[in-house]
Formats: C-alpha cells, sequence, structure tokens
C-alpha cells in the first residue's frame, strides 16, 4: 500500500497537509485513492489506519 503526503497547505492559525492514500476495495479488488486534509499532527494516524 502506498502511502504519502503530497502538499502542505498554510492557513492563518493551522498547518495543514493534505494526505493521499491508496486502498485496495474489498469488492473488486482493484485500488483507490482517498485524499484527506488534516492538520500535520494527525497525517500519520489517518495514514497508518485501515
Amino acid at each position: 500500500m502506498a502511502k504519502k503526503t503530497v502538499a502542505t497547505l498554510q492557513t492563518s492559525s493551522k498547518k495543514l497537509s493534505k494526505a493521499i492514500k491508496m486502498v485496495k476495495s474489498p469488492k473488486s479488488g482493484a485500488y483507490i485513492f482517498q485524499e484527506k486534509i488534516l492538520p500535520s499532527d494527525l497525517v500519520n494516524d489517518w495514514l497508518s489506519k485501515k
């Protein structure tokens, strides 16, 4: 499974990152990409979840 943080976004109060996670679909077996914008300190937690 590939995991990567691709961008760091700066707002007035918080530093945010856009994370992309590749997940295998249990139904079809194909890979799909999930994108989410999170605070930088929560990115590793989100990527480590299945």
